[in-house]
């Protein structure tokens, strides 16, 4: 196998927490609006309606204070009011603007794999306005050389990234921790996938144990065992 040429990470619950921010939001929304229906309700008429405007709305925090909308519309048959929606939208916008903090031994991680050599590549999925913020907010920066962010990661759009970027998929290294997104994708095209998984997994990025039959990939667990594994694959 040739060396990596290009090194890529995701970004939120690989380098900093994201899907616990949403969690906890969406606990307080059902908190404020219990009178309206059970947590249980809420949480499958919520992803129902994420499920369905996922093609049209995308990932991050403004899909999700629509999908909380529609969602509160459709249990109160239209009765939510105006304060109600009101506690969405401030929750909401905290979701796109909270302080972001590394997991651990992130920081030490990308300056050490910087050092190696191949370029470093932030490669997210999201809003673009959000995510670069993110980025912006989190000190990162400075430590790619690329950043990509795109609407869906899939094989084709992985494909598309390679190649812009004049790499092979033998040539690429791609480290998150979502299997669905991250992982099985970049390891079907033939490349080197790290799986780095956290605590909590948002609903939709989950997969099945069947769906990860015949993907070669490495699990670690933490991003620090990611330089290591890298010398190795330059050989």
């Amino acid at each position: 196998m040739p060396a990596p040429r290009l090194i890529a990470f995701d970004a939120d619950d690989t380098l900093w927490p994201n899907q616990p921010h949403f969690d906890a939001a969406e606990a307080r929304l059902y908190e404020l609006l219990g009178h309206y229906g059970t947590p249980q309700q809420f949480s499958d008429q919520f992803f129902a309606v994420q499920r369905q405007n996922l093609p049209l709305f995308g990932y991050g925090a403004k899909p999700f204070m629509l999908s909380m909308i529609e969602t509160v519309l459709q249990l109160t048959d239209g009765q939510i009011t105006g304060q109600e929606i009101q506690h969405i939208l401030d929750l909401g916008k905290r979701l796109l603007d909270y302080p972001i903090e590394l997991l651990p031994d992130v920081a030490d991680t990308l300056a050490a794999v910087k050092a190696q050599g191949p370029p470093l590549m932030l490669l997210t999925k999201g809003d673009l306005f959000d995510q670069e913020s993110k980025l912006a907010r989190s000190g990162l920066g400075d430590l790619f050389d690329h950043v990509e962010i795109v609407s869906e990661k899939n094989e084709s759009s992985y494909q598309r990234i390679l190649h812009r970027h004049n790499v092979r998929p033998e040539e690429f290294v791609m480290v998150g921790n979502s299997l669905k997104s991250d992982v099985l994708p970049v390891a079907r095209l033939g490349g080197h996938a790290a799986y780095v998984p956290y605590h909590t997994t948002w609903i939709l990025e989950r997969v099945s144990e069947a769906e990860q039959a015949g993907a070669a990939f490495r699990q670690m667990q933490s991003v620090a065992e990611v330089p290591a594994w890298l010398r190795g694959l330059a050989g």
